[in-house]
C-alpha cells in the first residue's frame, strides 16, 4: 500500500517561488506514484501584511523593499521566468491587449478564502483554488485583493460564489488565518514556500523534484524504523 504523506505548505499568492515550488513538488510526487499517497494543505503566510488596499507596482515594491536598482529588478524577473519555465510554469501575461502593470497586493482575503476552502471542501479543492489564484495573479494580473475578483476565481473552480464572499468577512475564519500564521512563526518559518512533511521535517524554499522526493523518503524511512 502507498505510504500516507501529509504536506503542510506555508505559502503566499504573491510569492513566485511558491508556485515554482508547488510545480516541483508535483513532479516529485508524480515520480513517486504508487509509492506515496500524498495530501497537500496550504497554510497562510503574508509576505506583505501591511500592503495598502491600492497595492504597489511590483518593480517599485522590489526596489523599495530590497533596495534593488531597476536593472537588478529586471534581472531578478528574468531569473524567475527561467526558473518558472524549468518548473513548467509561465509568468508571462496571457491576457489580451495592453498588459496592466504587474502589482503586489494584500493577500489577507485570499488566505481567508483558502482557509475556508480547506475547512469546508477539503484539500484537493483547496489545491485547485491555490493554482487558480496563482494564475490570476501571475498570468492574468488580476487584483487578488478584490473580494469580487477572488469570488470570480473561487467560482471558476466550482466553489459557491456567495459562500466565498461570506468567508472573506468571517471573523472565525480570520482567527484561523491568524493562528496559521502564528504556527509558522512557532515553527521558525520566516520565508515561503515551506513544506512540513508528516509534521516532522520542514523543507524551506523551492527545491528540485529529486530533493523533495529524497526528503519525503527520508521521513517515511524514519517512521518505519520507529
Amino acid at each position: 500500500m502507498p505510504a500516507k504523506v501529509t504536506l503542510d505548505i506555508w505559502s503566499d499568492v504573491m510569492c513566485p517561488w511558491c508556485v515554482i515550488g508547488l510545480n516541483q513538488l508535483d513532479k516529485a510526487l508524480a515520480g513517486m506514484a504508487g509509492e506515496v499517497d500524498a495530501v497537500m494543505r496550504f497554510h497562510p503566510f503574508e509576505l506583505n501584511p501591511d500592503m495598502p488596499e491600492e497595492g504597489e507596482e511590483q518593480a517599485a515594491h522590489i526596489q523599495r523593499k530590497y533596495g534593488r536598482t531597476p536593472e537588478q529588478s529586471a534581472g531578478m524577473r528574468d531569473t524567475l521566468k527561467q526558473a518558472g519555465a524549468r518548473a513548467g510554469y509561465s509568468f508571462d501575461y496571457t491576457g489580451q491587449g495592453e498588459a496592466p502593470p504587474a502589482m503586489m497586493w494584500n493577500t489577507r482575503a485570499a488566505h481567508r478564502l483558502l482557509t475556508w476552502t480547506l475547512r469546508d471542501f477539503g484539500p484537493e479543492q483547496q489545491v485547485r483554488l491555490k493554482r487558480a489564484l496563482f494564475d490570476a495573479h501571475f498570468q492574468a494580473r488580476r487584483n487578488v485583493s478584490d473580494p469580487e475578483v477572488l469570488a470570480d476565481v473561487a467560482q471558476s473552480v466550482g466553489l459557491p460564489r456567495l459562500g466565498a464572499l461570506q468567508a472573506m468577512i468571517d471573523a472565525e475564519i480570520d482567527a484561523t488565518v491568524i493562528a496559521g500564521e502564528r504556527q509558522a512563526w512557532d515553527l521558525n518559518v520566516s520565508g515561503v514556500p515551506a513544506v512540513l512533511i508528516n509534521g516532522k521535517l520542514i523543507v524551506p524554499g523551492a527545491q528540485e523534484p529529486e530533493v523533495y522526493a529524497e526528503l519525503i523518503r527520508k521521513v517515511l524511512a524514519r517512521e518505519a524504523a520507529g
